[in-house]
């Protein structure tokens, strides 16, 4: 069985071709977990319609406190043995399941997954081919840190590792980061080259590809990181 957590806000104007590319691909006994932080657009009521006719779909109040905590409650509410993340305004391609349950299965020491995404506008039209080559991505605790590339969009792990990186303290720069790093830490986290997501930007992303907070900012951000670490882990 199979998780997808979804963290949605006012997410009406993508979020159903998010979830016609996730379903096609998953099976009867998989479940899609959404948390909505209080969308104020059409966006509930759209995932309202879709539950009505497929109840993998399970919908719950999110707490309200922003992304991070919004993907932490998803989380704790999935039963599957592999929880896949997924933003509401991507769009999966048709083998991301496959080729992902493959990794795992093939790997049974990786513990967190990320592959690779193409980069597309709102049109869903190409800017980057490739984010691992956009980003230099590569797998590591310290360079990581430094300079974070674990991507939700791409981020699938399995059930065990869920006790591990929860709760996710909230002060942490982001969800992503802090689960990628907990994997790779202890070397159990891997990369899947093939482009399984395509990965959209507009004008209302509530992520960035590149960070554009100040340099002392972003050292703050990577001090509290330590810390969090250092209290989880040791």
């Amino acid at each position: 069985m199979i998780s997808v957590c979804i963290a949605t806000y006012n997410g009406e104007k993508y979020l159903k071709e998010q979830l016609d590319s996730i379903l096609v691909q998953i099976k009867n006994d998989d479940e899609v977990i959404i948390s909505d932080d209080g969308s104020t657009d059409e966006t509930i009521s759209l995932i309202k319609e879709y539950a009505k006719n497929d109840s993998r779909i399970k919908l719950y109040k999110g707490p309200g406190k922003g992304v991070i905590a919004n993907f932490e409650f998803a989380i704790t509410k999935s039963q599957g043995d592999f929880i896949f993340l997924a933003d509401q305004d991507d769009v999966w391609l048709a083998e991301k399941v496959e080729v992902t349950l493959d990794y795992f299965g093939s790997h049974p020491k990786i513990d967190l997954v990320i592959s690779d995404l193409i980069i597309v506008d709102e049109q869903l039209e190409e800017i980057e081919a490739s984010y691992f080559d956009y980003r230099k991505v590569k797998v590591g605790f310290i360079q990581n840190i430094v300079k974070n590339k674990y991507i939700g969009a791409g981020m699938a792990f399995r059930k065990e590792l869920k006790a591990k990186v929860i709760p996710i303290p909230n002060n942490v720069p982001m969800h992503d980061m802090w689960i990628g790093l907990i994997a790779a830490y202890e070397k159990k986290s891997a990369l899947i080259p093939q482009k399984l997501t395509l990965y959209r930007r507009h004008n209302n992303n509530t992520s960035e590809i590149q960070s554009k907070a100040s340099f002392i900012q972003q050292l703050k951000w990577r001090l509290v990181l330590i810390k969090a670490l250092f209290i989880r882990l040791f």
